[in-house]
């Protein structure tokens, strides 16, 4: 499966509105829809698409949004961003503080809403099961772990402002009501 069609499948699902999980659902039928050989490779593709996502900075990011965020909060981050949109997605990815600028993003700076989609990362799961009442076939993935020798500590309020300074704006000193 190419960028533009896993995008526009995605596209698809969100057209419908809704909370994360209802895209991921609607996801999931679009999909099922398909050949199994879409499926496996709409699953190829969202593997690369976490891979290119999986970054230091976008980690801390997704921590000072949500309050903090595990190995699998942050996988759960990701999958929530997937359901904002390519757009959405590349832009976080290139400078994960562009989040500061999404209204439900600011919103949550005052109302502690966290961001997460884990039924996103299932979609190809789910529609191969739906379409052949079978698994998916494993993959080996030969990508190499990412570079996380960036770490930093999340919890460094310095450093978030150093680092992320529109969304330290908003999660470390949040504004008030």
């Amino acid at each position: 499966m190419r960028t533009e069609d896993f995008w526009r499948l995605i596209d698809h699902a969100r057209a419908g509105g809704g909370e994360p999980d209802a895209i991921a659902a609607r996801a999931v039928a679009l999909l099922a829809a398909r050949a199994p050989e879409e499926i496996v490779g709409y699953a190829r593709h969202q593997q690369r698409v976490l891979a290119a996502s999986y970054r230091v900075d976008l980690w801390g990011a997704a921590y000072l949004i949500n309050g903090g965020a595990s190995d699998d909060g942050f996988e759960y981050f990701r999958g929530w961003l997937m359901t904002q949109g390519r757009e959405v997605f590349a832009s976080a990815v290139a400078d994960p503080d562009s989040l500061a600028e999404l209204p439900r993003v600011r919103a949550a700076s005052l109302s502690g809403e966290e961001f997460e989609c884990e039924d996103m990362l299932a979609v190809a799961w789910d529609a191969y099961r739906r379409a052949t009442a079978t698994d998916l076939p494993a993959e080996r993935h030969a990508a190499s772990p990412p570079d996380l020798n960036d770490f930093w500590d999340f919890d460094d309020e310095e450093e978030a402002r150093r680092r992320l300074p529109r969304l330290a704006a908003l999660f470390v000193e949040p504004p008030q009501e």
